[in-house]
């Protein structure tokens, strides 16, 4: 797993692919969050960082499908997928490999966010006047939330040899797995009988409830269990091959 996983990184790093995700990452979060006058955190009253956790979501549903799109799609467009699975190494290993790699990616995009905090740590009135226990939550709910579109990102590239399918289809589950729960929960089919179930099985719902700072285990355990439902059907589509 462990040479997998550093192929992908340096293959991230060695090209443009890895600046680019990162710089689009933190170019749109920056104008948002600082120049952009109806999201401009210098236009707010109270030191928050909601902006950065609420439009991040939305951001990562484009960009980890852009990352991932290439995880199997393109090692079965070159044909290289059959030399890979040939080696003596288990398809567990290179699925967590790349699954790593992704996330990997997505973690040091994250990591310069920390000066946004730092800034507005230092801008509030008093100096210090943020919960820090909500930013922490949803920074944690960020890393939860980014896992599981990695793990369906890499699940979709498994399905076809084209990148750009790939990429949308990602997208496409991206976008049910965290909002259309909510939308379906609405729908007055479910309202006043199971509405709270159903929107309890989306992404947005559990995100948000360990965005207020305090880390439920139910939260945790759907994060783990829908990214290892992923991985499994991960390791379902590359072993259909072999059938």
């Amino acid at each position: 797993m462990l040479s997998i996983y550093l192929k992908e990184v340096s293959h991230f790093f060695s090209s443009l692919i890895g600046y680019i995700v990162i710089g689009v990452f933190l170019l749109i979060l920056g104008l948002m969050m600082w120049v952009f006058p109806d999201y401009s955190l210098l236009d707010y009253n109270y030191a928050t960082l909601e902006q950065l956790f609420g439009l991040a979501p939305v951001i990562f549903m484009f960009l980890i499908p852009a990352i991932t799109m290439r995880s199997f799609s393109e090692e079965t467009q070159t044909g290289t997928i059959e030399l890979l699975t040939t080696r003596p190494i288990q398809d567990l290993s290179i699925v967590l490999g790349k699954y790593f790699a992704c996330l990997s990616l997505v973690v040091f995009a994250l990591l310069p966010t920390l000066l946004y905090y730092y800034s507005v740590y230092q801008l509030g009135s008093p100096v210090g006047n943020i919960d820090s226990g909500a930013v922490a939550g949803s920074y944690l709910g960020l890393i939860f939330l980014s896992g599981a579109f990695v793990a369906i990102g890499i699940f979709a590239s498994t399905l076809t040899n084209n990148q750009i399918v790939a990429f949308i289809l990602a997208t496409f589950l991206c976008f049910v797995f965290f909002w259309a729960f909510s939308f379906l929960s609405r729908l007055p089919v479910f309202v006043g009988k199971v509405d709270h179930i159903v929107e309890m099985m989306g992404i947005d719902f559990h995100y948000n409830s360990i965005s207020r700072g305090v880390i439920d285990t139910r939260d945790v355990i759907y994060f783990l269990s829908l990214i290892a439902v992923f991985i499994v059907l991960t390791l379902t589509s590359l072993q259909k091959r072999k059938w």
